[in-house]
């Protein structure tokens, strides 16, 4: 098939184009490189900032029209596929449509349907970006968001897309429940592709030197994420055990970088606030690393998974995360054991050809 995948997040179409060339499939990713990640992309669409960027960037998209028409199937990563008000990407949004056979949209991240399953009250998360229990997370990040995708032309792209496309595909069970209710016929969950190929051996933990934890940092996403809060237990749980903890921090780094701390360390922190991992978490699985992070028992069950419990899950406050913490390093014995799982359970679910081939199946059963 020739299929065409527009936009990225933290490299899940560019992982996906591999599983799919690997499986005989044409495959075209275009994207901006998700920011300053600068992940690998074949057509390259990139808005540089000021008036004259935005102007630049909209003549680029629209020359580039001819290039995105007659593919078997596309897949835009979510409703905002380009760096457009939404009122600008109706018009590209709808030459997609018109000029290929399939179109798909990913619920991998913050759209109007998250915003809405999550905050609707009573809560249907224990805790999310919005909430914890029953007390709701105000601050900019999540009142601008609830501002962004309520009642907005974001929201009312969000609406049309999801009614018209073929299909959609979930990346993590969080936002899988947030679609269900209304496209179940429509919906399907598939895990993020990630590669398990090592430039080298796996550096599992010993007792000869001091863990390294990693914590990745985004200035302006920090408390968005829950990093603040990680952050904090992490470095108080560095006071109390300063012969045992070494703490490795990234921020804001290209995905190059980021890929070589990850190689560097024993036990990566992630979102604090999710349910599933995300694909920084992924990644981090696939060379070996344990995660801690959202892994709550949902995002197992999703999988079919009874056996492989590699990540610890954390609830989102500080004393939990310290106490978790904590628990890896009075057990040192227990950290080899679960960076062998880590391998095994993206072997086992998140190989880009087994991946692929679930995309394919689901593409051609619409």
């Amino acid at each position: 098939m020739k299929i065409l995948l527009i936009g990225e997040y933290s490299n899940v179409h560019w992982s996906l184009a591999e599983g799919l060339r690997s499986l005989g499939h044409s495959v075209c990713v275009m994207s901006n490189g998700d920011f300053w990640k600068n992940y690998k992309r074949d057509i390259s669409l990139v808005r540089k900032n000021g008036k004259i960027g935005g102007i630049t960037y909209l003549l680029r998209a629209y020359t580039l029209l001819p290039k995105l028409c007659g593919y078997d199937i596309v897949q835009i990563i979510n409703p905002m596929f380009l760096e457009l008000k939404a009122e600008r990407i109706f018009p590209f949004y709808n030459w997609l449509k018109k000029h290929n056979k399939k179109l798909f949209m990913g619920a991998f991240g913050m759209d109007a349907f998250w915003v809405k399953y999550a905050t609707t009250k009573p809560y249907n998360f224990r805790y999310s970006d919005f909430n914890i229990g029953e007390q709701e997370i105000v601050n900019d990040y999540t009142t601008s968001q609830i501002a962004d995708w309520s009642n907005t032309a974001k929201a009312r792209l969000n609406y049309k897309i999801a009614d018209e496309c073929n299909g959609i595909i979930a990346g993590m069970y969080e936002y899988y429940v947030s679609y269900q209710q209304h496209y179940r016929n429509k919906l399907t969950y598939i895990p993020f592709p990630v590669s398990c190929s090592f430039k080298k051996r796996p550096d599992y933990y010993t007792n000869e030197r001091k863990i390294r934890f990693f914590i990745g940092i985004q200035r302006s996403r920090s408390i968005y994420k829950g990093t603040d809060i990680m952050l904090h237990a992490l470095e108080k749980l560095q006071k109390s055990y300063p012969n045992d903890c070494e703490i490795l921090k990234a921020e804001n780094v290209p995905f190059e970088q980021y890929t070589q701390m990850v190689e560097d360390c024993d036990i990566l922190l992630d979102q604090i606030y999710g349910y599933s991992p995300g694909m920084n978490a992924l990644l981090a699985l696939s060379k070996g690393k344990i995660v801690i992070g959202g892994a709550e028992e949902e995002c197992y069950i999703i999988l079919n998974e009874e056996d492989l419990r590699p990540m610890i899950n954390v609830y989102p406050s500080e004393d939990d995360v310290y106490k978790k913490l904590e628990m890896l390093v009075l057990n040192k014995e227990s950290i080899v054991k679960l960076q062998r799982e880590s391998i095994e359970f993206v072997k086992k679910h998140h190989n880009p050809e087994k991946v692929a081939q679930q995309y394919i199946d689901f593409w051609n059963s619409k």
